[in-house]
């Protein structure tokens, strides 16, 4: 059975969530939010989009804001409690290319068992310096997995399989803010999860709200890289022999 839903966690995007719900509704696909601690405004906004459309448009909502890898945590597990086989990860402040969502479903159908993670298509409105740092990201995964199968770890337009995503959340710490989205793909690939790379546009609006904290963010994310450099030693071996069975 293959049954998708999306998931977008949400942070006081309140200018932009109701064209990203609507972008996705426009698929036919049942959207879950995520508020992870919004202001009162946005938080409105909401409980706006799920009255008006109770029967295609759920609400988690979390007390006060936990991060994203928090919220989507939240939200695999609401998804998984509503029977989806599936989530498919878009952000709230409308970067993804929602029109880019059938391919991604398409690839999951013939790869149930894979994680479908987008892969950027960059325009011209990208911060070169959020561009090139995110570089030093991907070589550290190329390193952590001892793979090039990861082209792009940060991208948060990715499709999970709930069956092998939910035993990791269960068993593994997971980085709970900006450093999730690299954290649980990589420890996914570990256990032999396919990866496979969507191409997909990506824009940042010139007028977009960025929850990236320069100097906490880059903290989790390196210590991040640290722990998964150490989990990575461990595991060569396997990892190694993995690549030998599969060449």
């Amino acid at each position: 059975m293959f049954d998708p839903v999306v998931v977008v966690p949400v942070y006081d995007h309140p200018a932009t969530i109701g064209a990203v719900t609507q972008q996705v509704r426009a698929q036919g696909l049942h959207c879950i939010l995520v508020d992870d601690g919004s202001s009162a405004e946005c938080a409105a906004v909401l409980d706006a989009l799920v009255a008006a459309q109770p029967r295609d448009i759920s609400l988690v909502r979390l007390p006060a804001n936990q991060g994203k890898g928090a919220a989507m945590v939240a939200g695999f597990r609401a998804a998984a409690g509503l029977g989806h086989t599936h989530v498919l990860q878009v952000d709230a402040d409308g970067q993804h290319a929602c029109s880019d969502i059938p391919q991604f479903l398409a690839l999951a159908r013939w790869n149930p068992e894979a994680v479908i993670a987008g892969c950027p298509i960059w325009d011209d409105s990208v911060p070169k310096g959020r561009l090139y740092g995110r570089y030093l990201t991907h070589v550290w995964v190329w390193i952590n997995t001892l793979s090039f199968d990861i082209r792009d770890s940060m991208c948060g337009f990715r499709l999970y399989p709930l069956a092998t995503l939910l035993p990791l959340l269960d068993e593994e710490r997971i980085g709970r803010r900006m450093d999730f989205d690299s954290d649980v793909i990589v420890r996914l690939h570990w256990r032999g999860v396919p990866v496979i790379n969507q191409p997909t546009r990506v824009t940042y609006p010139q007028d977009g709200i960025s929850h990236f904290r320069l100097g906490r963010d880059n903290v989790l994310i390196s210590a991040m890289h640290a722990r998964l450099f150490l989990g990575m030693l461990w595991r060569a071996p396997r990892l190694l022999w993995r690549k030998v069975a599969e060449s």
